[in-house]
């Protein structure tokens, strides 16, 4: 497969993008080489790239457009209000609405404030616990792979360069699953301890009483607990991982699926916690979230419509659906090629990621690369296997057509104990890593 346009589209952009993309997961680093696909376009569960080719696409805009590209819906919701202006010098009523909307859908919070991007929300609820506990400590979990771009996290990477360690000391860890370490971590850094952030489930429903046990002890120890619902919120359940397992965070953020691909995020909480970055509080105020962009009309009106097709057309339960038929079908195909052992699936059927692992069965970027490369050719797009709500059969079975493929090589591969004449040049690489 040759895709000359897109060839010379990434050219294009590495001499005016650093990375030559504008978030590092999309860079052409993560696809085998000359198969980067540059798009031109979008709908449904698909995508067209510059060359004109077309594939199912799986992990849509860093799992936000769970949709589908382009939902009727939502566009239309967008297009009425950038018709009637999207930026004012006062608040519009649309950003009631859409807050009323919100807590109406995530009732475990008091409160919502929204911005552009999951950053600049875990950031805020971050700088919001420092403030109401007076502590210095942030404690991430340590097993979830990304919570912010700002130094507090980027500092505990390979990619710290350009952090002072003076802001990295500030961020400690735990592990997730782990009461008693988590304990002993909150002993050490007694009366320090701000917030402990972490994503409540990940690839695993959280261990039986963990989530609550974790509530426990944060507030045992003065601590806030920062539920990340990036990636949970709607996908897991349109209330959030807190309402799925019915425990309730100080604070939890909210990103990617809340707008399908339309740009916002939220901050939500506890009144007692929220309102120290209001005007009611009488304490020292907190500059919480205050941006140019972040109440934007035409985004807030595709939230508002997100949250209206997730409760009428039951998006959550079908996007487990579609999953579950795609996670049986990817097992079966490698268990028939004798590949159960090293290309796994894995995560919530909403949420899905494969694993590609060498005849040690470890986690491998040259067996990787050798899978990738053959779903591209066969039309698929997917750096993950998260779907969308718009697949649909004839797109399922062109994946499962091209995994198939993909395990014919496979199985070649580990039979030569050398995948490299199938790479078709360097491997894929980690996002986080300390050189280029």
């Amino acid at each position: 497969m040759e895709l000359p346009a897109s060839h010379a589209a990434n050219e294009r952009l590495h001499r005016v993008i650093p990375g030559g993309a504008h978030t590092y997961a999309k860079g052409s680093d993560q696809y085998p080489e000359n198969l980067a696909p540059v798009i031109s376009h979008g709908l449904g569960a698909r995508v067209w790239d510059v060359d004109g080719n077309s594939y199912v696409e799986y992990g849509s805009g860093l799992r936000s457009v769970s949709l589908g590209h382009a939902h009727p819906r939502v566009t239309e919701a967008v297009q009425r209000e950038i018709g009637r202006g999207s930026n004012f010098s006062r608040p519009s009523i649309l950003e009631a609405e859409a807050a009323e909307r919100f807590l109406a859908t995530v009732p475990t919070a008091d409160m919502v404030k929204f911005t552009k991007n999951g950053s600049d929300a875990t950031t805020a609820a971050v700088r919001l616990a420092r403030a109401a506990t007076g502590r210095p400590l942030v404690a991430l979990c340590a097993d979830h792979a990304f919570f912010s771009t700002d130094d507090w996290f980027i500092g505990t990477t390979v990619m710290a360069a350009g952090i002072p360690g003076e802001i990295t000391d500030l961020t400690v860890s735990f592990p997730y699953g782990d009461l008693a370490a988590t304990e002993a971590m909150l002993q050490e850094h007694e009366g320090q301890v701000a917030c402990l952030i972490l994503e409540a489930a990940t690839q695993a429903d959280p261990p039986e009483g963990y989530l609550a046990g974790l509530r426990d002890l944060a507030h045992r120890h003065g601590a806030v607990l920062v539920f990340d619902e990036m990636i949970t919120g709607f996908r897991f359940s349109e209330h959030g991982a807190q309402g799925l397992y019915g425990v309730t965070p100080d604070l939890s953020t909210f990103g990617k699926a809340l707008g399908n691909g339309f740009a916002v995020s939220a901050l939500a909480g506890k009144r007692e916690l929220m309102e120290l970055g209001g005007l009611n509080s009488g304490q020292d105020r907190v500059f919480l979230l205050s941006t140019t962009h972040g109440a934007e009309t035409h985004s807030l009106a595709a939230a508002m419509a997100v949250m209206d097709v997730y409760e009428t057309e039951e998006i959550t339960k079908r996007l487990h659906a579609i999953g579950s038929r795609l996670a049986v079908g990817v097992r079966e195909i490698a268990a028939g090629h004798g590949l159960a052992d090293h290309v796994v699936v894995r995560g919530r059927n909403s949420n899905l990621v494969f694993g590609t692992l060498d005849a040690d069965g470890r986690p491998s970027q040259d067996y990787r690369t050798l899978f990738l490369r053959q779903l591209v050719t066969g039309g698929v797009l997917g750096p993950s296997f998260v779907v969308s709500a718009a697949l649909t059969d004839a797109d399922l079975q062109q994946t499962l057509d091209a995994v198939a493929a993909a395990c014919v090589v496979y199985r070649k591969a580990l039979d030569a104990g050398d995948p490299s004449p199938w790479l078709g040049g360097r491997a894929v690489k980690p996002v986080f890593r300390r050189r280029a």
